[in-house]
């Protein structure tokens, strides 16, 4: 039986005729998720803003505005409800006082101070209140983290984000050349960027499962991006005299296959996960599921066409006065520089 092809060997799809129509596409939705982000804000989980998070079954579905209005009489504070796939469950999340946002806090200094509360009393008066409420509910886990901690949690996140898209970028940097480096790390400012704004419109629970979704898409970004600049470096030197765009282009369609079989088995696997996998790493496997689709574009659309706007050209890494093995000194005085 004759293996499966998704893509011909012959294809020659031309994707940076396309380059200016998919950048006028990507600013449009990086300033909508900047907007997003600065207008809405994201939903922060008791990871980051401290408090108290409980998943809780009833009997039957409860009404969530009477739930809402019973937990907002008890005084504790800005109370998130979240029904869940199953009516009947529900995730109740009620947060320290004045940890909506973490960010101006923990900025600041006073996040851990502001935030400090006795979290198990407030856990105790809500579910004393469910229980009293709603015969024949349960309670199930519960989770309580400090101000303090809190805090913590959000500044090592954002440093691990930091450094691992400044350590990737130093990394292609110094196994291609600084124009490539630019070029990923344009791409995975542009994977974050969106995936915060797809988090800030759909209100999402912004938690530690999803910083470690964006770092996997990072890592996956990466991971196409490489392959294609490799392949670009190889026709550098296989194709002296072709056209840059030509040779963007052709490195593009011989690595098509590799990226768009990879791509369509993991979309599959993790739509198939959203779907019927369990709430609790729906965040995960949300961000992970539309980190995939915006990487494989931002492969095509944003790091190979970095290389054009950085004037990279058929003899940018050419270096004069040596000759190459082989050649004729008076007809070739140039090499390519191995890296």
């Amino acid at each position: 039986m004759r293996p499966l092809k998704l893509i011909p060997d012959n294809t020659n799809f031309r994707f940076l005729r396309w380059r200016w129509v998919a950048v006028a596409l990507s600013i449009v939705l990086l300033v909508a998720s900047v907007a997003l982000v600065t207008v809405r804000g994201l939903n922060w989980g008791v990871d980051f803003v401290g408090g108290q998070q409980m998943r809780v079954t009833f009997a039957q579905a409860p009404d969530i505005g009477s739930l809402r209005s019973r937990l907002g009489a008890l005084d504790v504070g800005d109370v998130t409800i979240q029904q869940l796939t199953d009516q009947r469950t529900v995730d109740i999340r009620v947060p320290l006082e004045g940890s909506q946002n973490p960010i101006g806090k923990c900025l600041s200094g006073s996040g851990a101070t502001a935030m400090n509360a006795d979290t198990n009393k407030i856990a105790s008066a809500v579910r004393a209140e469910i229980v009293k409420s709603y015969p024949g509910v349960n309670v199930g886990s519960v989770s309580s983290v400090s101000g303090k901690v809190g805090c913590e949690l959000f500044s090592t996140g954002s440093l691990a984000l930091g450094l691992a898209m400044a350590g990737i970028a130093l990394f292609i940097w110094f196994r291609f050349e600084w124009q490539f480096g630019v070029g990923a790390l344009l791409t995975l400012a542009h994977d974050v960027i969106l995936t915060f704004g797809f988090f800030a419109l759909t209100q999402l629970q912004f938690d530690l499962n999803v910083v470690a979704a964006i770092l996997t898409i990072i890592g996956y970004s990466l991971n196409d991006t490489i392959v294609c600049y490799d392949r670009i470096r190889e026709n550098l030197r296989k194709y002296r005299s072709m056209d840059i765009e030509s040779l963007i282009d052709l490195s593009t369609n011989e690595t098509l296959s590799r990226t768009i079989t990879t791509s369509l088995s993991l979309v599959i696997t993790l739509a198939i996960l959203l779907l019927v996998g369990p709430d609790t790493i729906f965040g995960f496997t949300a961000a992970m599921l539309l980190g995939i689709v915006i990487g494989t574009f931002s492969s095509f659309y944003i790091s190979n066409p970095a290389l054009l706007w950085l004037k990279v050209t058929s003899d940018s890494f050419l270096e004069k006065g040596a000759v190459r093995p082989g050649a004729n000194p008076d007809a070739e005085r140039v090499t390519l520089r191995e890296k």
